[in-house]
């Protein structure tokens, strides 16, 4: 598949998840069902769709259905996975989840590793591994997983609390800071690799050490995730979450410009685009948690989550066809647009009473 098609299997994923999502917050599914009963068998349904493409698909349509159902029931994961951590944390709820989203990351660049060693000849492989350590994250949540003692009482189903959630002003715009935010991160995490493997060719550096690099790049959001989140539970959500997105904002401007250049400065610049580009993200989950009617986190998390993803599916697609129009030196620029409009609803945020409310106190 060349550029434009190869976004589609990604596509596939964020389209599904934003069905399970924005489903699940509209009839409270996250809040009614018990999390680690809906965690686990999530997450068995989703390993299972992935596993299916080298099992059973032959071309690119079947391949995109179950890319699509896999998303569809990853929506019962993250954002349940998300609650889960809210039920076991108060003061130090930006490190809880930012936990939770550097181990998310990490995962999301497990495959590049698997790459890396034997997967680019063998993608079968790869997608086979992938489901298997899928499956195994249902398996922990089975048998070692449960709420924790700041859950609360499982509300009644009340769909009119979405219209609640649009409605007040700071969670529209903690809402509306993680959309910036995910304007630029999932492109990122989907064409870096891409942009790392065709510099890297230019060079004549063997395809492992681009798979090493993309993992590395990806990977370092985990530490930037645990790191700001230890930060933001002590100086502030908005400080931490702006600070983030003016430093991937800058990446994003000047790292086409490193193309076909010195390897090392583009790691570099890679790995310093890795580790802010996700660092504030569990800061947006924290803020809405905190901001949010205790009885309906999940709710609110899941609504989060599946409007963030809308952004992506715009940026994903864009980011190869810019390429093609004016070349890896300012495709990425394009991402900048994000960073911009989440600092602003961050700033605004952080100046409204409510930001009292964020890690004891600290805005």
């Amino acid at each position: 598949m060349n550029g434009a098609a190869g976004a589609w299997p990604t596509m596939s994923v964020q389209v599904g998840f934003v069905a399970g999502a924005f489903g699940s917050a509209l009839f409270n599914v996250a809040d009614i069902i018990p999390a680690r009963r809906l965690f686990t068998v999530s997450a068995f349904v989703a390993a299972l769709s992935t596993a299916m493409i080298p099992w059973v698909a032959s071309n690119l349509a079947p391949a995109l259905i179950f890319r699509f159902l896999t998303g569809l029931f990853l929506a019962g994961v993250y954002p349940v996975g998300m609650k889960i951590m809210a039920t076991w944390t108060q003061k130090d709820r930006g490190l809880g989840i930012g936990l939770l989203v550097g181990a998310l990351t990490i995962g999301s660049a497990s495959p590049h590793l698997l790459n890396a060693f034997g997967g680019a000849n063998a993608w079968h492989t790869v997608m086979l591994w992938a489901s298997a350590l899928a499956a195994t994250g249902g398996l922990i949540a089975a048998f070692f997983v449960d709420e924790g003692p700041y859950r609360t009482v499982i509300p009644k189903f009340n769909w009119k609390y979405i219209s609640e959630i649009l409605n007040e002003r700071p969670l529209v715009m903690a809402n509306l800071g993680y959309l910036g935010h995910m304007w630029e991160l999932h492109a990122m995490w989907a064409w870096v690799p891409v942009f790392l493997a065709a510099s890297f060719k230019r060079k004549g550096i063997d395809p492992m050490w681009t798979s090493l690099a993309a993992f590395a790049t990806i990977g370092i959001g985990g530490i930037g995730s645990l790191a700001a989140g230890q930060l933001a539970d002590k100086v502030g959500r908005t400080a931490v979450t702006i600070a983030a997105m003016v430093v991937s904002g800058i990446c994003a401007l000047i790292i086409g410009f490193l193309d076909g250049g010195d390897p090392v400065l583009l790691v570099l610049v890679s790995l310093v685009w890795g580790f802010s580009v996700v660092a504030d993200s569990a800061q947006f989950s924290a803020a809405i948690s905190e901001l949010c009617r205790a009885e309906f986190t999940g709710t609110a998390l899941t609504l989060q989550t599946s409007l963030g993803i809308l952004p992506t599916l715009i940026t994903i697609r864009l980011i190869p066809t810019l390429e093609s129009w004016i070349g890896w030196r300012r495709a990425f620029s394009f991402l900048t647009i994000g960073p911009a409009i989440g600092v602003w609803a961050m700033y605004i945020l952080r100046h409204l009473p409510e930001s009292k409310n964020f890690a004891g106190g600290k805005r």
